[in-house]
């Protein structure tokens, strides 16, 4: 029986730190610390950041390069593996290359992707999620830890935040400065979470949705006000005493609209007819939820009235 060789996955554009990520992985995070294993780092791009060749043999680390995706197959996989024989691969991955051929296609006996991270470079996100959107979210959809480097004082992060989380609602996301640390500073949120009731606008919603969904607990007991779109369909999918309010969102093109829509309890939910607006204010409260597969924000309004579609029905992550 072959053995476990775990496979860390860097994908990002090229440029977008992932070399260094690597390195400062395997020579600052004590990743190596105490250990005799053999990594191979597997190269699918030459950024410009080079790798230190001789001081990854301090590691017991060897480099190869593949530079074509049709090359990256389980032919050329196994060679590599018969000839390297790594207890550990770290993959920089190609950024204009399909990750189809590490999540859906076979891999050699024994590797098993073990973790996958994302680099971003901050200042040219929007550029490429506006211009290239495929692609990029070819490179974060699946990854665990999406990594903003470069970050500064202007750097959106609520905003980056949203549209990380609308494409991968798991990912765990740090931002790094220019000068390599952590940037944990608070998030501003462009509405008052401690207002008697917060007054969430159209341009905020997204958002705000996106915040609670995430962090829950710090918007338990807090009320609310929207205007929002009535999913209520008489098809036996919701309780009588359930409805769910809320509004399609788009990250940056039609394809990727989606319903950001939150429980709602109220004993004349059925009264509501279905693609009907409402102005609705409500406290949230976090409980358990069979839709939420587990504890999450619940909605119980205090007032619930009917008004005008808005001039745009879709709200937007920015």
């Amino acid at each position: 029986m072959a053995k476990d060789i775990p496979v860390y996955v860097f994908t990002g554009f090229m440029d977008s730190g992932k070399t260094t990520l690597i390195q400062e992985t395997l020579f600052e995070n004590d990743f190596t610390q105490g250990g005799d294993d053999k990594i191979l780092i597997i190269a699918c791009e030459d950024g410009d950041v080079e790798y230190d060749i001789e001081k990854l043999k301090t590691v017991n680390a060897k480099v190869t390069m593949i530079e074509n995706e049709e090359d990256f197959n389980l032919e050329n996989l196994n060679k590599l593996q018969k000839e390297y024989d790594p207890d550990v691969i770290f993959l920089e991955y190609n950024g204009t290359w399909g990750v189809d051929h590490i999540y859906d296609e076979p891999l050699p006996e024994g590797w098993v992707p073990a973790q996958s991270l994302a680099t971003v470079d901050a200042t040219t996100f929007e550029n490429y999620l506006n211009n290239m959107r495929t692609m990029m979210m070819e490179q974060l959809f699946k990854a665990e830890v999406v990594i903003f480097n470069r970050c500064t004082d202007d750097t959106p992060k609520t905003k980056f935040r949203g549209q990380i989380k609308s494409m991968n609602r798991p990912a765990q996301i740090v931002y790094e400065r220019a000068d390599g640390s952590i940037d944990d500073s608070p998030e501003e949120l462009p509405f008052d979470i401690n207002a008697d009731v917060i007054e969430i606008t159209d341009a905020d919603y997204a958002l705000w949705f996106m915040d609670c969904m995430e962090t829950p607990k710090k918007y338990d007991g807090k009320k609310v006000h929207f205007t929002g779109l009535v999913y209520n369909p008489n098809d036996g999918k919701l309780r009588r005493d359930v409805f769910v309010p809320g509004r399609f969102a788009m990250t940056c093109c039609v394809e990727d609209i989606q319903f950001l829509g939150m429980k709602c309890k109220w004993d004349k939910a059925s009264s509501l007819e279905h693609r009907s607006w409402i102005d609705i204010t409500a406290q949230i409260k976090v409980e358990f939820a069979k839709e939420y597969k587990g504890k999450g924000p619940v909605l119980y309004p205090i007032t619930v009235e009917p008004t005008e579609k808005p001039e745009d029905e879709l709200v937007y992550f920015s």
